[in-house]
Order: C-alpha cells, then structure tokens, then sequence
C-alpha cells in the first residue's frame, strides 16, 4: 500500500520534497499545500524585478502547479491553506481559500515547509496603502503596481539586511531619491564592521541617504504629505515606505500542534529533519538547525540550506540515511558595483562567544594587475590558534563570490589555513593572480600562527598610549597626502634599513601601508632587526580609512 505525504509549503524546502520524493517513490501519493496561488519561485529574485533588472515576471516561476503536476505527478493545491494539525488522527484541517470550505487531510507522513514571515513591527502609521513588506510574487505587484502608478519620487527603506539593502538599490536604480535607516551602526550585519564600512562608501556614492544608529518610531501622514519620524527626531518626507526589518520563522501549525520549538519560534529538528513528532518533518526558514562551525542551535533562513534540507527529508521518508551537516550561513549579495560576501562566523559574534581567534585583512586584485579590468577585493580571514578556518568575507566589485566559495569548501571538509596556501586554484591573467587572493590569505594567516608577524587592527589604533606605541607609516610622501593616522610617522619602506636610528627600540611600533603588503617587509625588517615589540596594522590605511569615516 502506498504511503501519503502531505507538504504544507510550496517554495524552496517543499517543492524540493516533493520532486525529490517522487523520484525515489514512483508509488507515493504526495500533496503539496500552497495558501499562495505560486509555488517554486524565485523570492531571491523579487528586488531585481522591482528594480527593471528581470524584466518578466514569468521568469521568477522557476516551477508551477500545472507542469509539476505533469511532471512529478503531485497533487499541488493552491489557494489551500493548512489551519491545523491533528497529530492523534494524523490529519491536517485544510481551508479553500476560494470556496471558503474546509477538509480534513490524512496523511502517513507530514513535511512542514512554511517559511518565514516579515517582520512588521505594531509603530503607527505602518498601515498605509504605501508600506511594504517583500517575501512572494503579490507583494512584488503590490510594490511595482504602486510605483507605476504613483510615480513617487522617494522611498524610505527600513533596514540594512539583505532584502533592505537590495530593495535600496532597486528603487534607486528605478530612479527614485532613497533614505535607508538601520537601527544598527551598519548595513548588513553579518559582515563585521568594517568590511561593512566598504559598503557604506559604494551607498553614499550611490546617491543612498544612509541613517544608521537610528530607528523608525512612527509615520506621520497630514496634507497628503507621509513623514517617517525616526528615533532621533529627525523627519523624512517620503512618499512609500519599504520594510526590511528580517524575518521569523513561521511556527504557529507547529506550536499549536505541541511540536517543540525554540525560545525565537523556529521549529527543532534533528539531522534527519525530524521533528518531536516522528510522523512530522520541517525544512526550511522555519526550522532551528546547527551552525556548521560552532554546533550550536542557530537559525539561518537562506535558500540554499532550505533545498538541501527539503532532499534530505524526502531521502529519510523513503528510508534513507540522509542528514543534514550543519548550516555555515554562506552568503553573497549584490550593492549596486560592489558584492559582499561571507561563510561561517563573523568576529564580533567570536568575541561574544569569547572564542579565541585570529583575524587578518588582505585587498588583492580580483585578477592579474596588469590586466585589464582588475579592481581590489578585500577579504577578511578569521581562524583558531590550531588554523581551523572560522569564517571569511569579501567585498569587491569582481571575484568576491569565488573566493567565498572556495574557502566555503575548504571549512565543509575540514580544512586549516595551511591548506588555503597549498590549494591549486584555476589561473590565467583574466581570472586570479598565480597567487590566487585565497592563497595570499593562507600565507598571510600561515605568517600569523607561525609568528613571522604579529598584526594590529583599527580599533585598537584610537586606545594607543603614544607614550609607549610608535604609528609607522611605510607609505611614499606623496600617499599621506589622501589622508594618514594622526600623529604618524613617515618612513619609506625603501628608506627603512638606512634610517633605523630614528626609531625607538623601547616602544611598541605599529607599521602601517596602504594595504598591508609593505608593512609585512617593513615589520620584517625591523624585527630581524632587534626591534622587540612590532605589529602590522591589517589591511592598512585603507581598512582603518574605511572603518573610522562615520565613527
């Protein structure tokens, strides 16, 4: 006798269930359960079709219910929605959101997949025709509907994540004036700050009116004009408002049912997604899985983990030993010219976990200097005192996303930062360097435990007792007049051997560059010269540059 699997949620987890199933159980009768009238689309595509980059909208269906339906053979109901979970009788109560009815659903097996819900906070004045929240394919119309029609001149964007920051652009490249208001002191949280601070250059540049450190409080609408009244008092006309303000995880079937979930909601799994009932699986934005790096509870809500959890799933309703191994939160987003990018841990959440750790900062080129089009990357590098890798960002205009990946790969199975010297990585002038960016990163880290060098970071440069601490800065004369740390001093690496007496052997020198290169020789230098206490600043003048513009 065949068994039924019901799936409640036809996106990323559910629709990836559901074919998979069927192409390991021809006899299964599967139903997927959609409350939307789309399934399988592409919600990470939804900016870009505001913005006039995907142009049709057809082109966000990655799959619908008429073609899965002939070709997997899966009972999809749309415009149905799961309103409750019986788990004594094994059935679902399902509600005909067009003929208004309810049934009662058995099932053998029951796959949540719900998602996630936009956070939409109780602030007054959030309940206008003009506020939007971007999670499916209607509140896309919603939003390209309304600036067809109203043609605004200004859209204010609450939050800096990912869909706030990718909203931002879209408006502006459709042409409207954009204010983006994080609460936080950067866009983008899970880079650390000053990888973050990149971003907020290509923001401003970009035309974006960047209010950080502030909130909204409320939205104040008189004489046909809107004001968003943010915490600090400040106001911004504007005429739509965006919400970008995250997500949290879609749980009520699973609590009301008695399934465990978490102190944030998301539902508990094991590795095999299962979760406290053993008839009931969940994948997806709305469940609680373990972060690859640390073992800990965590819940990322990203598309890719979300498919790889609806296969597995499937595999262990078929009997499979499939498990899931872990979340490192690997990620890429597009700002306007710049991509940002990052895997496993970040430092600031490190530092609150009191974790030990190492950080370094590099800024290679995307390819060979001497070809054209090569522009700097910066790549950030975070791993034990043992070399396990931790984490890793990058910011830059090209090449950003492989680096990630490739040091993504190199966590997943295991690898330290001595393998990130000895990986032998595709090279040709218009692609990477003979030392690839990923390479310079493991020599760099290598150099590090080894104690060749012994670094600094720009935020330490401000708590300096100059009493006690040397800046050097190694650049040419005519670099400091961009701008140089106060109170440095200036001595050409290339002058350095012959002007030694002019530094102090009793004071700590910290060596600064542009970027960190020429600070490494000149720290060499010093220390093979019987100079005790040296330090490179990471990533040089232009991290701290970076780091320091807003602070």
């Amino acid at each position: 006798m065949s068994k039924r699997v019901v799936i409640i949620g036809g996106v990323a987890g559910g629709a990836s269930a559901a074919a998979r199933l069927r192409r390991l159980d021809e006899s299964a009768e599967i139903i997927m359960v959609e409350r939307d009238s789309y399934i399988s689309f592409a919600n990470c595509g939804l900016p870009y079709h505001i913005g006039g980059r995907i142009k049709e909208r057809e082109r966000l269906l990655v799959q619908t219910p008429e073609a899965m339906r002939n070709r997997f053979n899966i009972d999809v109901r749309v415009r149905h929605e799961a309103a409750a979970i019986h788990r004594d009788s094994k059935t679902v109560s399902i509600k005909d959101l067009d003929k208004g009815t309810t049934y009662a659903l058995e099932y053998d097996c029951l796959v949540l997949s719900p998602g996630a819900t936009a956070i939409k906070p109780r602030i007054q004045g959030l309940d206008g025709d003009d506020v939007f929240v971007l999670r499916n394919i209607p509140d896309t119309d919603m939003m390209r509907d309304y600036i067809e029609r109203r043609r605004p001149s200004h859209a204010t964007v609450i939050g800096g994540g990912f869909i706030g920051v990718e909203i931002a652009e879209n408006l502006r490249e459709k042409g409207l004036e954009v204010t983006l208001v994080e609460i936080a002191d950067q866009v983008l949280g899970f880079l650390d700050y000053e990888m973050a601070a990149l971003i907020h250059e290509e923001l401003a540049s970009k035309g974006i009116d960047l209010r950080l450190k502030d909130g909204i409080a409320k939205v104040e609408r008189a004489d046909s004009e809107t004001f968003v009244v943010l915490a600090s008092g400040a106001r911004v006309k504007t005429e739509m408002i965006a919400l970008g303000l995250g997500v949290r995880p879609d749980s009520r079937l699973a609590k009301e049912a008695g399934l465990e979930t978490a102190a944030n909601g998301a539902i508990i799994v094991d590795d095999q997604m299962r979760t406290s009932d053993p008839s009931i699986l969940a994948v997806g934005d709305a469940v609680q899985i373990r972060h690859f790096v640390t073992g800990e509870p965590a819940h990322i809500p990203l598309a890719g983990p979300a498919n790889k959890q609806g296969r597995i799933a499937a595999d262990v309703i078929c009997g499979l030993d499939s498990r899931y191994r872990g979340t490192q939160g690997t990620s890429v987003v597009k700002v306007f010219d710049l991509a940002a990018a990052s895997t496993g841990m970040n430092e600031k959440t490190l530092k609150r976990m009191g974790r030990e750790h190492h950080a370094i900062h590099i800024h290679p080129s995307s390819h060979a200097g001497y070809y054209p089009g090569s522009t700097p990357l910066a790549l950030k590098l975070l791993f034990a005192p043992d070399g396990t890798i931790l984490g890793a960002q990058g910011v830059g205009a090209s090449g950003v996303d492989k680096r990630i990946d490739v040091i993504a790969t190199a966590m997943r199975l295991g690898g330290k930062v001595s393998d990130l010297e000895n990986l032998e990585l595709a090279y040709a002038p218009p692609y990477s360097s003979a030392k690839d960016p990923v390479n310079m990163a493991g020599y760099v880290a290598g150099n590090v435990l080894a104690g060749r060098v012994n670094v600094a970071h720009w935020y330490e440069i401000e708590g300096l007792d100059r009493e006690k601490t040397v800046v050097l800065d190694v650049r040419e004369p005519v670099e400091r007049e961009m701008g140089s740390i106060e109170g440095s001093i200036n001595i050409p690496v290339d002058q350095l051997r012959g002007r030694l007496g002019e530094l102090p052997r009793d004071k700590e020198i910290i060596v600064s560059c542009y970027v960190g290169l020429r600070a490494y020789y000149a720290a060499r230098i010093l220390m093979q010269n019987g100079f005790a206490r040296v330090r490179n600043l990471s990533g040089g003048w232009r991290t701290y540059r970076a780091a320091t513009a807003r602070k």
